[in-house]
């Protein structure tokens, strides 16, 4: 009998069918805020796009070989902070005295770990820190001075400033202080990066990285790096990563929260996705999430005029995105 459970078993597992045995996820983005087509010349568009799909490949192509959500994440992320058009990493926006200071966090949906750093100035790529912190440490967030030491320790080379500088980002704080302008009236977008991500082996992750707003000041610290507010991932219900005004995405709890409702069954992905959003809205705030499911869902939801996003799943689907209303997008209403 044992012998013949054994071979029903095997044959079970055979006759899977490719998208019960391969199913995968990941959705990407690059910021969201009032992103406006009229100002956006369509060779700009052209690389923004272009570099939404070059993250999105890195990322697909690691879980489409049997990857770990974790690793396509981080492919991902770094494309993306390696590129001077998005606020993390290199072309990250100048603080008020001129630096450029860097969050990133990262978590995995199979056991909740999580690692997180904030206001480092030396690493090239954060988000491959904050897993180091998760990794190789008893903690979950290190910052400043304390996580750079440890960068070092863990063999990250030190990255000179002038790496992460760039003519665009420095002009956007001097117009700021010239015209006394807030962050918000130089920066109309968020260029937080994230991604999230399923794996073949229903593993879930979630990955955010920042360079925070033009001319922050007294150390301030956004959503991007708080396990809770800008990134989470937990098996049981779905993997957020967000962009936006950080100080309300703290307030609300976004990543947990939209977490929590799916877990908890109050409601479908989309729905409560676009209702924590709303919550946002609805306190002043404005920003987006992506989101994957267990189920391999990928979605979006945003509050904004737009939003760099883009998704790719095994059922076929390969889509990057600017404007609210293109294909990739599902947006929250507008406050």
């Amino acid at each position: 009998m044992k012998s013949l459970t054994a071979l029903l078993a095997a044959l079970a597992m055979t006759t899977a069918t490719p998208s019960q045995a391969e199913n995968w996820s990941i959705a990407i983005h690059g910021g969201a805020g009032t992103l406006e087509r009229a100002k956006m010349t369509p060779e700009l568009e052209a690389e923004y796009e272009a570099a939404l799909q070059a993250a999105l490949d890195a990322g697909a192509d690691v879980l489409k070989q049997g990857g770990s959500a974790m690793e396509a994440i981080q492919a991902a992320i770094v494309i993306l902070e390696d590129n001077p058009r998005f606020n993390a990493g290199r072309g990250a926006v100048f603080t008020w005295d001129g630096t450029n200071e860097l969050d990133a966090s990262i978590m995995d949906g199979r056991d909740r770990s999580a690692g997180a750093v904030a206001g480092v100035k030396t690493v090239k790529n954060p988000i491959l820190l904050a897993d180091k912190v998760r990794t190789e440490s008893e903690h979950v967030f290190l910052m400043g001075k304390g996580a750079e030491d440890f960068s070092v320790e863990k063999g990250f080379e030190v990255t000179p400033p002038e790496y992460f500088a760039t003519p665009a980002r420095r002009e956007a704080l001097e117009r700021m202080k010239a015209k006394q302008l807030s962050a918000l009236d130089v920066d109309h977008k968020f260029g937080t990066v994230g991604a999230v991500a399923l794996d073949m082996q229903g593993n879930l992750a979630a990955g955010t990285s920042t360079g925070g707003m033009t001319g922050k000041r007294w150390g301030r610290i956004g959503d991007a790096p708080v396990i809770g507010a800008g990134t989470y991932a937990d098996n049981r219900s779905c993997a957020v990563s967000a962009t936006g005004w950080g100080e309300f995405f703290i307030r609300v709890g976004v990543a947990h929260e939209i977490c929590t409702r799916l877990r908890l069954g109050i409601a479908a992905p989309q729905d409560a996705a676009d209702a924590v959003m709303q919550e946002v809205a609805d306190l002043g705030g404005d920003g987006g999430v992506i989101l994957v499911t267990p189920a391999g869902d990928a979605l979006f939801s945003f509050n904004t005029s737009g939003m760099y996003r883009g998704r790719a799943t095994s059922g076929g689907i390969n889509e990057v995105a600017i404007f609210g209303g293109d294909a990739a997008s599902s947006a929250a209403p507008e406050h």
